[in-house]
């Protein structure tokens, strides 16, 4: 009995010490996970808080919180700056997001449709080219494509930016939908065409349904990449009334013209900037999730 007690209670010591362990590690990992997410958000932090700073303070401190003399005239002054409302921009940059969504969501779908789900000669080869223009940089096709659009006298409209996402050229996107179309029952397919249903209406009443996921996933990245581009509407738009938000913030910088730099105006509409991405982030975030994660099958 005495044997047993002791062996008992040895056991109880070790599993004691390995609760311990298991918490410190516990402990530990929170720690590091915490300390890794504030230095990538740092950077974030400093931003917003110096949004509120008077200019002379922005770079004189490392403090990224506001102090005295704080307050909203960064935003005041910025939105009014550039001689246009701050919110021209940001309605240029929606029209333009707008537009490119929808091209994407069309084109795409129907091409994936055509890759995934229909037969015809040479549609592994196409299927093939089509993933290969992924490998091509976005900068080697900048010079042809200006002097087409600059040719039909589309330079300085959103036409550059809009046109080409109705003419299916982001391969990803048609990767994205053919990979899920292909997840979806053929019997589908089968039930459908013994109904009657052609190819428009298997595409429009049968796949895009169960699309959903797929095509959610498609609006949101399109929407952050078209959003976020800068290289496009510095192409193609010299009219200050149709830049879109990052060009706009662009100006907010000395480009050897004004002499002056509004570093308080830029951070304040650089943090306004950010909202409609979070917002349309957090929006959609479950269909983002379950179109990168689901097979399809429903």
């Amino acid at each position: 009995m005495v044997a047993t007690a002791a062996n008992v209670s040895r056991v109880a010591g070790i599993h004691e010490r390995s609760n311990r362990a298991a918490m410190s590690r516990g402990v530990t990992r929170s720690l590091l996970l915490a300390a890794g997410g504030l230095i990538m958000l740092y950077p974030l932090i400093w931003m917003v808080g110096s949004s509120f700073k008077p200019a002379s303070e922005i770079f004189t401190t490392g403090n990224p919180f506001p102090g005295a003399g704080s307050g909203l005239s960064g935003y005041v002054d910025g939105w009014n700056s550039l001689g246009i409302g701050f919110w021209r921009f940001f309605l240029n940059s929606f029209v333009i997001c707008t537009l490119c969504i929808l091209g994407n969501l069309i084109s795409c779908s129907l091409a994936a449709y055509a890759f995934a789900r229909m037969n015809f000669r040479l549609r592994r080869l196409m299927f093939a080219l089509m993933l290969g223009t992924m490998m091509l940089p976005y900068h080697v096709l900048i010079v042809p494509q200006f002097i087409l659009f600059r040719y039909l006298h589309m330079v300085n409209t959103i036409l550059p930016l809009v046109i080409p996402k109705f003419l299916g050229v982001d391969s990803f996107f048609i990767f994205l939908m053919v990979q899920f179309m292909r997840a979806l029952p053929r019997e589908l397919d089968d039930a459908a065409k013994i109904d009657g249903c052609g190819h428009w209406r298997l595409y429009l009443r049968i796949v895009l349904p169960l699309c959903k996921p797929a095509l959610a996933t498609t609006a949101i990245f399109t929407f952050i990449f078209t959003y976020n581009d800068f290289l496009g509407p510095l192409i193609y738009l010299s009219d200050p009334s149709q830049f879109t938000v990052s060009l706009a913030l662009r100006s907010f910088v000395d480009t050897g013209v004004s002499g002056t730099s509004n570093y308080t105006g830029l951070l304040a509409m650089s943090t306004l900037s950010l909202l409609p991405v979070i917002g349309f982030f957090i929006a959609f975030q479950k269909l983002l999730v379950e179109g990168i994660a689901t097979t399809g099958i429903r």
